[in-house]
Formats: C-alpha cells, sequence, structure tokens
C-alpha cells in the first residue's frame, strides 16, 4: 500500500512543470521516509534529482519499498485534469504496481485517475554528497533575469565567484556583458545574497540548461549555487517543509568565446 497526500497539489504541478523538458521517461522512488527521483537529461550533460519527504505530506504511507516508472509527458496530461485549489493524492494497493492512481479534491468535486506505468531501466545514480568551494545563496527570480538577459548575447555564461559576491560574464559575436551580483544581508530572505567562498571559482555553461532549469523558480524565492572548480554545478531550490529539487549541470570546457 502506498499513499502520498499532498498539503498543497499545486506544488507538485510546479515540480513536474520544472522538469518537463529535461526528462522525459523517470523511475518514481518511494519508501518509508518519502519520495525521490533521480534522473539524466537525454544528452547526459543534467542531472535531476527530486527529493519529498514524508513529513511533509498532509498523509504519507509506503509499507514497502516502489519503484514506478512514468512518463513526465502521460503525467503532466493527467494533472491539467487537476485545480489549482485541489488536494493531490497519489496512491496504488498493488505490490508490483502497473498504475498509479491520482484522486483530486476540492470544496464540491473529487476526480479520479490511472496513470499506465512503465518498465524502465534506469539505476540510481547515488549521488555523492561533496563539499563545494563555492557556495551562492541569492533570489530566484534575480537569477531567472540575469540568465535571460545574458543569454541573448552568448550561449555560454561564464560565473565567478569571491567573498563579495557572484559574478556573470558572456563574451560574443555582438559583444560581451557582465552582471556583478553583491552580498548583501537583507532581512527579507527573497531578497538576500549570502556568498560561502573558501576558494574562487571561474567556471562555463550552457545557457540553455540554465533557463529550462530556472522554470523550477516558482518553488522557491531563493536559489543555492554550489560549484568547486572543474565539477558539476549544482542548483538547489528547497521546497519548503517538504524537501529539494537540484538540478547538476557539468561545465563547458574550453570554451574560448566565454573566457
Amino acid at each position: 500500500m502506498f499513499e502520498a497526500k499532498f498539503n498543497d497539489g499545486v506544488l507538485f504541478k510546479k515540480i513536474v512543470e520544472a522538469v518537463k523538458e529535461l526528462v522525459k521517461n523517470v523511475n518514481l522512488e518511494a519508501n518509508g521516509t518519502g519520495i525521490s527521483l533521480q534522473a539524466m537529461d537525454t544528452s547526459h550533460v543534467a542531472l535531476v534529482a527530486l527529493q519529498l519527504n514524508e513529513k511533509g505530506f498532509k498523509k504519507y504511507r509506503c509499507e514497502k519499498s516502489l519503484t514506478m516508472g512514468l512518463s513526465i509527458e502521460n503525467l503532466q496530461k493527467i494533472l491539467k485534469c487537476s485545480g489549482n485549489d485541489d488536494q493531490i493524492t497519489l496512491r496504488t494497493q498493488e505490490e508490483e504496481p502497473t498504475t498509479l492512481s491520482f484522486t483530486f479534491e476540492s470544496k464540491n468535486r473529487i476526480s479520479e485517475f490511472q496513470l499506465n506505468l512503465m518498465s524502465l531501466d534506469q539505476e540510481q545514480l547515488g549521488v555523492p554528497d561533496t563539499e563545494y568551494s563555492s557556495v551562492v545563496r541569492m533570489p530566484s527570480n534575480e537569477f531567472t533575469k540575469i540568465c535571460r538577459e545574458l543569454g541573448n548575447i552568448n550561449e555560454a555564461i561564464g560565473i565567478e565567484t569571491s567573498k563579495d559576491g557572484i559574478k556573470f560574464f558572456v563574451k560574443g559575436d555582438i559583444g560581451e556583458g557582465q552582471v556583478s551580483v553583491k552580498t548583501n544581508e537583507s532581512e527579507k530572505l527573497e531578497e538576500r545574497v549570502e556568498c560561502d567562498v573558501d576558494e574562487p571559482v571561474n567556471l562555463s555553461f550552457a545557457v540553455r540548461y540554465f533557463n529550462l532549469f530556472n522554470k523550477a523558480s516558482a518553488l522557491s524565492n531563493q536559489v543555492i549555487l554550489s560549484m568547486s572548480q572543474d565539477q558539476p554545478l549544482v542548483i538547489e531550490y528547497i521546497i519548503e517543509e517538504m524537501g529539494s529539487l537540484k538540478l547538476y549541470l557539468a561545465p563547458k570546457i574550453n570554451d574560448e568565446e566565454s573566457q
């Protein structure tokens, strides 16, 4: 028996919206501690890692660890049948589930749907916990705005960190530009910028992936960028009281245009 009821159904819809253009078919893993998902994008440049803790659900029960393979496209079709005010419950009573049930509840209406599951040959990648030399916390809407603006100039964005802040820069055929964001200790969390830099980094990334990742900004008003030189960048959105969505992106190597 597996049952997971979201306090806020629209949150689940936002999560699916955030990853739909990165991954197509995924294994949803459920156990006694919550729900997780790990999947590479088709080009094997980016990794999506979702963790939702059981304490964050309105109701959660999982008697046996389950792996549920599903199509993100088909999942989204089911979720389009729900309203933004609906409570969403995922449920299956099968030990080897072939379908996943969805219940959408509003004040005057209950809708029920079944999604056919898939058998996917995907391994859990076991992403290790890593100590990063630069960790930057900044408003997610500011990060989105910077990526959108600089992406008009070049396909790659450089990132440079220091104890004073973070700099984003581009150099392309039409010219070059940079945006520096300084640390601040604003009392408003959504405006605060914090830079924990043991060693500065200077890396370059494909802006196309940043723009895809930024669809997750609806999940949190802050984004956490964790970096070490020549290592994948981690872009993390904390999902309040539930868990997190982490997006890993490999840096571009020897990209002269971004230097």
